[in-house]
């Protein structure tokens, strides 16, 4: 069999997360022998996936391979582009990781929660940094987003650039024109194959609101705000957490930080020298009541309304240090992620029924999104000026609106190609590209306490089940010679009924348990009790069904005596 010579052999695309969902972001470029990695990125568990802590990507295709596996390159300090790093290295071989410095510092921040894990291999790498992984090359540039230090990547092949912004926007000046776009134009100039570019807003039309809108409106507030200013935010916002403590020094306010991940990320950001507050602008919320009112800001984490989190600690009154006023003014600096509505709701409730004045996005411009709009990822096209096109970083729609929006600016229909779901492989030459039907391994992988990928799905449904109807235990006795049940059946029921109110139907149950026992078990000698055992859980299940419209997981246990 005549091999083909490498240069000949396609450049391989495949994402291994984020292409079916928002998050669990990891993308595998693959040439002859070498393997590139970009991102590591987890997902928070959803409804359909109860007890879990985080979604991370699956890597079987990368742990068969990990020998090729060239470097593992990081777009930006996120948890959904970072976060699976501590569960997935060690099975890709622990390759160098390759990011930059804020960046670095996060990851090893994050991994001090993992004290038997081996030690990571990172270089720094800045926006004029290139670096060889086999025969590949990678550069980088800057890219505008909501933490610093984010990169975008630019990985040469044979057959031309391809190129990875990672999560991005496009702000606009005063006058409404594009600001730093020079490096893309100058990039748009050589010769650009693929562009891997994020669809997480490609349904909202126009351009982004710029952050710096975002930072005029929160001075405005803080500046006029009679008392003191509580703003909850993601931690990982951190160009806004600094603006902020930026604005209060400006208007004589200290400031609270106050959660855990926020308080880290903050740190990491003095220590590396991003900013330099005032040696007394930031403190313990302890000391808060030792100010007036109005000299004080509190940045918090929980605008999502997360349980535990600072700013639904202080809804709930459960927060030792800090009690609403009558002239707090909440803002919520951030959007509502799709499932946490009823709990943001909860939150707003909870805070306004002690008084306060809440600010959220949809009344004011307090929350710029770090994700393109239409207009950018449109200007994006025609800047780079790429052969092939594929959307990434989405929900399929979303995928398929970011290529709708590519053929609007000129990129024929047949060089876009757009993943189908996690693991679909997408090979590119410099004259065609191409998605292939075959697909490699993208179950979900789920991260349950220290346990990796060890609950499968069926223990999902388990749990989903036990949310959604609860469990009816059944306790019976069978006298092995006879056949014949002894005393009453006992019978648990939690998340299903209440027992004390269910007194008839437990009595019917009864009744039914006997029957179908002892008509099983009439003329079977030995008995089989595994037969019968199923064989009353159908019943039971049918029975109870048909009575409450329910369907509690029936679990039935058989003494013989």
């Amino acid at each position: 069999m005549i091999q083909k010579h490498p240069r000949e052999m396609p450049v391989r695309i495949i994402p291994l997360g984020g292409v079916e969902e928002i998050g669990r972001n990891m993308t595998v470029i693959e040439y002859g022998n070498d393997i590139v990695v970009i991102d590591a990125g987890l997902e928070f568990p959803q409804e359909e996936t109860p007890g879990i802590d985080y979604i991370i990507p699956n890597t079987k295709y990368l742990e068969a391979r990990k020998h090729k596996i060239r470097g593992l390159i990081i777009s930006h300090g996120h948890l959904d582009h970072v976060g699976a790093i501590p569960y997935l290295i060690e099975r890709l071989g622990l390759p160098p990781i390759y990011t930059t410095k804020l960046t670095k510092a996060m990851i090893l921040k994050r991994q001090e929660e993992f004290p038997h894990s081996r030690r990571l291999h990172i270089e720094e790498i800045k926006s004029d940094s290139m670096i060889k992984l086999g025969q590949l090359k990678a550069r980088f540039f800057d890219i505008t987003h909501t933490i610093p230090d984010a990169i975008g990547t630019i990985l040469e092949t044979p057959f031309g650039n391809v190129i990875y912004p990672g999560d991005f926007k496009i702000e606009l000046d005063v006058k409404g024109k594009p600001m730093h776009i020079d490096q893309y134009t100058k990039l748009g100039k050589e010769k650009n194959l693929v562009l891997l570019m994020e669809s997480t807003n490609a349904e909202a039309p126009g351009f982004s609101i710029p952050e710096k809108t975002v930072h005029q409106n929160l001075e405005k507030i803080i500046a006029g705000a009679k008392g003191r200013v509580i703003t909850g935010t993601f931690s990982s916002l951190l160009e806004r957490i600094i603006e902020i403590i930026k604005i209060a020094e400006r208007h004589g306010r200290k400031v609270v930080i106050d959660g855990f991940s926020m308080k880290a990320n903050v740190e990491i950001a003095k220590e590396l020298g991003f900013f330099k507050p005032k040696k007394d602008t930031i403190i313990t919320a302890d000391r808060i009541s030792s100010y007036p009112p109005e000299k004080i800001v509190a940045i918090c984490t929980g605008a999502q309304g997360e349980e535990n989190a600072a700013l639904m600690r202080i809804a709930n009154r459960k927060h030792k240090y800090i009690r609403i006023q009558k002239d707090d003014a909440i803002i919520l600096s951030s959007s509502i992620i799709p499932g946490n509505e009823r709990n943001i709701q909860n939150l707003k409730d909870n805070l306004a029924r002690q008084g306060a004045k809440i600010i959220h996005y949809k009344v004011a411009d307090v929350h710029a999104s770090g994700h393109a709009y239409q207009e950018e990822l449109k200007l994006m096209l025609k800047m780079l000026r790429p052969k092939f096109l594929i959307p990434i970083h989405g929900y399929y729609f979303m995928l398929k609106t970011n290529a709708d929006l590519a053929e609007s600016v000129g990129i024929s229909k047949e060089n876009i190609a757009i993943p189908l779901n996690n693991g679909s492989i997408i090979e590119v030459t410099k004259e065609k590209i191409h998605l292939l039907k075959e697909s490699v391994p993208a179950n979900l992988v789920m991260v349950d306490g220290l346990g990796v990928g060890d609950v499968q799905e069926v223990v999902m449904r388990d749990r989903q089940a036990l949310a959604q109807d609860g469990i009816f235990v059944v306790i019976t006795i069978i006298d092995s010679q006879t056949g014949k049940v002894r005393n009453s059946p006992d019978i648990i029921s939690r998340g299903f009924v209440y027992l004390r109110e269910s007194q008839e139907l437990l009595r019917q149950v009864r009744h039914l348990i006997r029957k179908t026992v002892e008509d099983a078990t009439a003329k079977m000698h030995p008995i089989n009790m595994d037969y019968v055992k199923n064989l009353l859980r159908e019943n039971i299940g049918k029975f109870l069904f048909q009575k409450t419209k329910r369907r509690p997981m029936v679990l039935t246990v058989l003494i013989e005596v």
